[in-house]
């Protein structure tokens, strides 16, 4: 217990500063949990309470990522979405792997740290587009279909390699079959869900933490990989009020997440795993197979590498969910290899999009690119 209170008040800590440097605060609780952990000054391990605000962190992430799917909007945007996600998805994943094999990592750890090459951080993406505002920017709805193509990828992802030997059509009929209850819950109980949300007192903050406990548990229960039916229990809830769920859920999330991102790094054992070059190499790569991505997505959907710039810029910082892969599914040697990518790319990420116009204005001067070049 004072391991999880020492790692919160680190972190209440670097919250403020971050926040005062306009810097992501994710790759900062894991440097707080490498230097407190294993990595480190070995003053706080993991116990029975950290694991499980740890598994609460994680639950309400993927809760608020099923939230933020919507799938009216992915049904009328199939092409830009699909476009633009299979540029992304082909480019990272094929450096990510190839990277990890190179490393001599098995080829379910290569896939694995493929999948971190790939999904850049939601939270990081949009709060660099609202802080540096470029939300109107042309290249703004582009990066966020990127970011929903790379969110259906994970979830295909997780049900795969969710499936445990499981045939995964089975898992497949499971999680449709539990889809399909959540949504005439949402459907039929929507005017008394609502009438609750909108309540001024501790019943609407009590009814989403109970609801979102009582899925994963049951999940876990009845042998279903919770993951996927939280986001799936997501999904069906944005169609009631979701604004007013993410409220409520968000306080619960914030403080869960971040012991699950200082505790992640307190697991990570940087003393006998990848080599400090290879660690480089490996982040360096990956914020350059970003950069290959994002000037190909320019030029294929905005005709313009002004817009490439833009777009790489904005998705370099890996974070929570690639984090999330590597805590579920990779072994000691993969979860240290992606919290240094998570370190680096996070923090090179939030200084290159908040001067990105300066990148492009600077190429432009040099001839890189030239004057001429249409803009979408």
């Amino acid at each position: 217990m004072e391991g999880v209170v020492l790692a919160l008040f680190v972190c209440c800590i670097l919250a403020l500063v971050t926040k005062k440097l306009s810097l992501p605060t994710i790759p900062f609780y894991i440097i707080a949990g490498l230097i407190l952990g294993k990595s480190g000054l070995q003053i706080v391990g993991q116990n029975d309470v950290s694991e499980f605000l740890t598994q609460l962190g994680l639950i309400f992430l993927l809760f608020f990522m099923g939230l933020e799917i919507k799938l009216d909007r992915i049904m009328s945007n199939q092409s830009a979405i699909v476009k633009s996600g299979l540029i992304d998805l082909h480019i990272n994943m094929l450096i990510g792997i190839a990277a990890a094999w190179v490393l001599g990592f098995s080829p379910f750890d290569s896939l694995v740290v493929g999948f971190a090459f790939f999904i850049s951080s939601t939270a990081m993406t949009v709060t660099a587009l609202v802080e540096n505002r470029k939300l109107l920017n042309p290249e703004s709805e582009t990066i966020v279909w990127l970011m929903v193509f790379e969110d259906l990828v994970l979830i295909a992802f997780l049900l795969v390699s969710g499936s445990g030997g499981e045939n995964p059509f089975l898992l497949l009929g499971e999680i449709l079959g539990g889809f399909f209850i959540f949504y005439l819950i949402a459907r039929y109980c929507k005017p008394q869900l609502k009438a609750i949300l909108k309540r001024d007192d501790e019943l609407p903050v009590l009814l989403t933490f109970s609801l979102v406990l009582a899925i994963a548990y049951t999940s876990i229960a009845l042998g279903i990989p919770e993951s996927l039916m939280v986001i799936a229990f997501g999904v069906t809830l944005g169609a009631t009020d979701p604004e007013a769920f993410e409220v409520h859920a968000r306080p619960f999330k914030d403080v869960f997440l971040v012991v699950f991102f200082v505790f992640f790094g307190v697991s990570v054992d940087f003393t006998g795993g990848v080599p400090l070059g290879a660690i480089i190499v490996i982040s360096l790569l990956a914020i350059a197979s970003k950069f290959l991505s994002g000037m190909l997505t320019g030029i294929v959907i905005h005709k313009s590498v002004y817009s490439g710039v833009e777009i790489w810029a904005n998705v370099i910082g890996r974070g929570e969910f690639s984090i999330a892969i590597a805590a579920l599914y990779g072994s000691a040697l993969v979860s240290s290899t992606i919290a240094a990518i998570v370190i680096i790319t996070s923090i090179a990420g939030s200084f290159i999009a908040r001067y990105s116009t300066r990148i492009n204005i600077a190429l432009k001067s040099s001839g890189i690119i030239r004057p001429s070049t249409p803009q979408g």
